[in-house]
């Protein structure tokens, strides 16, 4: 962590270090969850741990993130009671959200007033690990997030073929709910709705940024050990302006969340402006890193080389062209929005001819 690009501009000192595994990560992130409760309020404070951890250890971001997200995510909707399904102090989560074909949970009201989920969710990461969940349901009585119990009799963490040589600990795959006990968590629709919804995707940029700078770091720690040349100076240059650019819009970004400019449709067009920015300077950056480096530190450094193949799966939950083109959406809309109704529009110069 030490050597990643201006750590002592954007690090948070209260991250001392960051461990190893899998089990140690999810006690990291029971013990930074008040900067997850206090995302709205000190949003600069839950991005700077998310930056850190992810320039410290990518594996470890990604298995603390979720949990971080999932506390925000309560704590907006005012920590409902989740003890019937076995919440407390101790209980670590995912957040499982994700829609694929032939995937989905129905909720079906019980005879006591209760709720049970069945079906399918896809892409539930460290389901095997983690105590909890907050789960979408699209189908049935009532849609909307749910809390369930991943020890429940009635789920079944299904084989999955998660070869990735990135992020390897974080074991991915289907999850499958039969009559599950479940617990609303807000109102029906309130986790699309709700102003934080777009806050999650700028946590998970933090993470990539903090990763790509860590990347970066080894630019400065080659040019330590060897003057560099011009062209080392140009990889240098090209790798400070992207992190520098990036580094800028997510500390925007929190400015916007702490100030309620980032609720609603605001919030969706900025997380989708920072994902870009962000994700762009991380892929960039390691073709820079890898073009000064070469092969040696990718076959001979076990750190870097895991960083690398970490960050560049992790930087797959930005779907380049199809985020970009949703962002080029949420531009469109938010330009008809923006436009004053026919009858506001008045130019300030009107009655007047101009000079004669």
């Amino acid at each position: 962590m030490n050597g990643a690009w201006r750590a002592a501009e954007w690090a948070d000192p209260s991250v001392e270090a960051v461990p190893s595994g899998v089990g140690q990560a999810l006690d990291l992130a029971r013990s930074l969850e008040p900067a997850a409760r206090a995302f709205r309020k000190e949003p600069w404070t839950m991005l700077s741990v998310l930056a850190t951890l992810g320039a410290g250890d990518l594996g470890v971001a990604r298995t603390a993130e979720p949990h971080l997200d999932a506390v925000a995510i309560r704590a907006q909707a005012g920590d409902p009671d989740l003890t019937a399904v076995g919440v407390d102090d101790r209980s670590t989560f995912g957040v499982y959200a994700a829609r694929a074909p032939g995937a989905g949970l129905a909720s079906v009201s019980d005879e006591a007033g209760g709720w049970t989920v069945t079906g399918r969710k896809a892409w539930c990461s460290l389901a095997p690990c983690v105590s909890h969940a907050l789960v979408t349901v699209d189908d049935g009585e009532r849609p909307g997030l749910y809390a369930v119990a991943l020890r429940d009799p009635g789920v079944e963490v299904e084989d999955g073929r998660w070869v990735s040589r990135g992020l390897a600990d974080v074991t991915t795959g289907p999850v499958a709910f039969d009559a599950v006990p479940a617990v609303p968590v807000g109102e029906p629709g309130w986790y699309l709705e709700r102003p934080g919804f777009a806050w999650g995707g700028i946590g998970v940029a933090a993470v990539w940024f903090g990763g790509a700078a860590a990347v970066a770091g080894r630019l400065l720690d080659a040019a330590d050990r060897r003057t560099p040349d011009q062209v080392a100076l140009a990889h240098l240059g090209t790798a400070d302006r992207l992190l520098h650019v990036a580094l800028l819009a997510l500390r925007g970004a929190a400015d916007d969340i702490a100030s309620g400019a980032a609720d609603g449709a605001a919030g969706a067009l900025l997380a989708g402006r920072v994902r870009a920015v962000v994700a762009d300077a991380a892929e960039e950056v390691l073709r820079v890193v890898g073009h000064g480096l070469g092969p040696g530190p990718l076959t001979g450094d076990e750190e870097h080389a895991r960083r690398v193949a970490d960050l560049t799966v992790y930087l797959r939950q930005h779907h380049a062209e199809r985020d970009l083109a949703r962002l080029g959406s949420l531009v469109l809309e938010h330009r008809t929005s923006a436009e004053p109704s026919p009858s506001s529009e008045r130019p300030a110069f009107a009655g007047r001819r101009g000079p004669s």
